[in-house]
This record gives C-alpha cells, sequence and structure tokens, in this order.
C-alpha cells in the first residue's frame, strides 16, 4: 500500500432527488438506501480501505454534516473531515482538500470519489483504481474512469475516447466532454460507440491537478493559495471562509478537465451506477416478474408492473394498478409519482417548503 496515496470523499451533497427518504438534515449519503446495514457513505470507505492508508483518508463535508461523518466512519480523526463553510460544488471542494494533503504530502497521489456511488465488483474496482493510480503517478495526466453505456442515459455526463494512451489499451486520451445531453443526442452518443459515461471518479497526482488549477482556474486556486498560509493558525476559520466566499462556484468538469489538454480516461467495467435518482436504483435492485423493486416494507401488488417501493421498517402495504411509478414513504413524507417525472422531486421538495414550510 502506498504511503503516497490519498483519497478524497466528496460528502456534501443533500441528494434532492432521493426524497423524502434523502433530507437536508440527513442526506442520502448518510442512508442505508439498499437495507445492508451500511450507508453509502460507509460502503464508499470500505471500498478503498484496501487501497488507501487509513490515515491518508479526507471527507470533505458541510459544517452540518460533520458529526454525522465522525459517527459512521469512527476509524477517522475529526482533523481527516474537513469542514466547507458553504456549499460551492466540487471544484472549490477538491481544491480544499488539495491544499490540505500538501500541508501533509507534497508527492501525494490522490484519487477523488463521490460518497454515494454503487459498485456491484470489488475486485475489479481495485484493480483499477490501483492501475490509474500507477497511471497518474508517472505521467502529468488528469485521469477520470469511464463506463461503457448500457442505454442512452440523460443523466450522465460523456466522454469521447481519443487514441490509446498507454500498453495496456484501457487508457485513452479524452477527446471531448459533453454534458447532460437530451434523449436524441444521448442516444446519437450511445450508438457511436465513442463515448463512455463520466463516472465522476478522478485520479492525479497533487502536483499536475494544482498546475491544472493554477492554469485553467485560478479564481479557485488563487483563493487556497491564501488560505494555505493560515493552515494551523487561529486564522484558519475565518481564511477558509474568506477562501469560499472569494471563489466560484464551478464544478470540476467545467473548470478544469473539459479546458485541460492532459485528460484521459481508463475504461472499466466493474458494475457502476451514480445513484442519482429512484430510477437508477430501480434498475440495480432485485425485481419480481413484473418488473417491481420493494426495497423495503411489507407490500402485496395487485396489477402493478415497473413499480419501486421503499416503506419504514415494518410498515405494511398494499398497492394496485401502477405502472411505473414511485412510492416512497419516510417518517414525516410520502411520494407517489411516474418514474418518468422524477426529475420534478427536487422542485417538489422546494414548493413543498414554500407552502407548508421547512419542518
Amino acid at each position: 500500500m502506498k504511503q503516497n496515496t490519498y483519497c478524497v470523499i466528496m460528502a456534501g451533497g443533500v441528494g434532492s432527488r432521493f426524497w423524502p427518504l434523502s433530507t437536508s438534515q440527513t442526506p442520502k449519503q448518510f442512508l442505508d438506501i439498499f437495507g445492508t446495514g451500511k450507508s453509502l457513505l460507509q460502503q464508499t470507505f470500505e471500498r478503498f480501505e484496501s487501497i488507501c492508508p487509513l490515515e491518508n483518508f479526507i471527507v470533505v463535508t458541510s459544517s452540518s454534516y460533520k458529526h454525522l461523518v465522525m459517527q459512521q466512519l469512527p476509524k477517522l480523526s475529526s482533523e481527516q473531515v474537513l469542514e466547507e463553510p458553504l456549499r460551492r460544488n466540487t471544484a472549490p471542494c477538491i481544491a480544499f482538500a488539495n491544499t490540505i494533503i500538501k500541508s501533509k504530502n507534497a508527492d501525494a497521489n490522490i484519487v477523488v470519489t463521490p460518497a454515494d456511488h454503487l459498485i456491484l465488483n470489488q475486485n475489479s474496482f481495485e484493480s483499477s483504481i490501483n492501475k490509474g493510480l500507477e497511471f497518474v503517478e508517472s505521467k502529468d495526466a488528469l485521469l477520470t474512469l469511464g463506463i461503457k453505456p448500457t442505454h442512452p442515459e440523460t443523466g450522465y455526463g460523456y466522454i469521447q475516447i481519443g487514441e490509446t494512451a498507454a500498453e495496456e489499451k484501457t487508457f485513452n486520451k479524452v477527446k471531448t466532454f459533453t454534458e447532460k445531453p437530451d434523449i436524441e443526442m444521448a442516444t446519437v452518443l450511445f450508438e457511436s460507440g465513442e463515448f463512455y459515461w463520466n463516472s465522476g471518479i478522478f485520479m492525479w497526482s497533487l502536483k499536475t491537478i494544482e498546475k491544472a488549477y493554477n492554469t485553467n482556474l485560478s479564481e479557485v486556486a488563487t483563493p487556497f493559495i491564501e488560505f494555505s498560509k493560515h493552515i494551523g493558525s487561529k486564522e484558519e476559520e475565518k481564511a477558509l471562509h474568506e477562501a469560499y466566499l472569494e471563489c466560484k462556484n464551478i464544478s470540476i468538469d467545467y473548470g478544469v478537465m473539459e479546458k485541460a489538454n492532459n485528460v484521459f480516461v481508463k475504461k472499466v467495467n466493474f458494475g457502476w451506477s451514480d445513484l442519482g435518482t429512484w430510477s437508477s436504483l430501480h434498475e440495480h435492485m432485485r425485481t419480481n416478474d413484473n418488473n417491481n423493486a420493494v426495497i423495503k416494507g411489507d407490500v402485496l401488488l395487485y396489477n402493478t408492473q415497473n413499480t419501486i417501493v421503499h416503506l419504514p421498517e415494518g410498515k405494511k402495504g398494499v398497492i394496485q394498478g401502477l405502472d411505473g411509478y414511485i412510492v416512497v414513504q419516510s417518517d414525516k413524507a410520502i411520494l407517489i409519482c411516474p418514474r418518468s417525472n422524477e426529475k420534478q422531486i427536487r422542485q417538489f421538495t422546494t414548493d413543498l417548503k414554500t407552502e407548508f414550510g421547512d419542518k
């Protein structure tokens, strides 16, 4: 296990598309979505335990969620859980982690991962990550992992692969990035065979990503250079808040990956989903003959197809006559929505707050 390997877990999202199970108080990364007894964050941490030394884990989250991280990952010290004072997307999040890592190890090689992905094949995943880390350790490269599409998907970004970049032919130069397309464009990209889904899992050396920020995203790099001068001092918290106030709200994809000329993709196949929606969860659940997935609850289904159901533990339910629906009940709310309309869930939560308040 390489002592220069660091793992950054991004765990600050609010997971609004998984409402009503996911709330602003307890977002989806802290929930046991699959009923396994472990949250998505805990599964993510365990996924990397054989890859990264324990002391080299960094979790970046909101100040509101640090206590949840510490409860769920008791192996980590408080110093390994970084608190973002404001929500500023993934580029500032990663810049914050980079700055802290640099104060510890300027020779670090880093893998960055969201906290809420599903990985089905752990052995293949470990092999892919280890080979990716070897690649970025020896090259001036920004590396992302690409997933071969199984269907036209409008919820993922796409990567167009270019020429082979290493002896192992799973590494390619990136030609272009395409952000979440409409269904017509997604179909074109899928049928071309040249495009892979962007997994959102990245690898690079600290030196390479630092150079990429300075070249392509100085409006985020500069505030954190100033912040770095105050690490370990009484002014650290104030300097961090000022850095977040000053830096641009932008994703790592827009801010760095789509601009840099040294971006590569490793094509992987380890059973991946970013679990962004209830339907993405349905794709990976065991279903009955009518393609229904009951994740939790004692449920009887009559004349119902293509539906996903999640009720509280011990709750009984009867559902009749639905086709392609999401039925989810939490302690405080219930959602009954066609799967075809699930992109409106975020708006539903906004409307509820407007109508009834955040309670």
